[in-house]
């Protein structure tokens, strides 16, 4: 576990040009949320617009040891219109990983998305093979609910993915 506190705090525009590069670098995102080239400007036009905090998706910085590590991530989901919650996810750039900057991150906006929406659920997917982000999820509280098939394509394939949920009701570890 990552002995550096780890803050959320909203995007900056100099934290702009490193969430692009972490966004479009191969390499930076890792091969498990890779999912080929999109528009260069699209970060800074939403950011010109909202500070990437808009009512149906919104991103914080992570930050830890004064430094940019990545960002946090959640966008308005439901099933029905009335009962709306909120899929959560996070990315990391490759130095902060598995050093327990996400855990600390991911339990953050946990906090925060309870505190400040009313919303009674948390959802989040990853790949299967993402084992490291399941382990995190876990450590969070999230509750593994299942296997969704062929939900992903990435790399010339479709994926399945593994869905968790967090009940606002559910127990968190300290």
């Amino acid at each position: 576990m990552s002995q550096e506190q780890v803050f959320l705090r909203p995007v900056s525009e100099a934290d702009l040009a490193l969430l692009e590069a972490l966004l479009a670098d191969p390499d930076a995102i890792g091969p498990l949320q890779w999912y080929g080239w999109s528009d260069p400007g699209r970060l800074r036009r939403k950011w010109a617009e909202n500070g990437l905090l808009g009512e149906e998706q919104s991103q914080l910085a992570v930050v830890s040891g004064g430094e940019f590590r990545g960002f946090v991530a959640w966008r308005r989901s439901a099933v029905v219109p009335a009962a709306p919650y909120w899929n959560v996810g996070i990315q990391l750039v490759p130095g902060a990983r598995g050093r327990g900057i996400g855990t600390a991150a991911q339990r953050l906006l946990v906090d925060y998305l309870f505190a400040h929406s009313p919303v009674v659920r948390l959802e989040a997917d990853t790949e299967t093979g993402n084992l490291a982000e399941q382990r995190a999820l876990e450590k969070c509280g999230f509750t593994r609910e299942g296997v969704q098939r062929s939900l992903v394509f990435r790399d010339g394939q479709w994926r399945d993915i593994v869905r968790y949920s967090l009940l606002r009701s559910d127990p968190r570890p300290a």
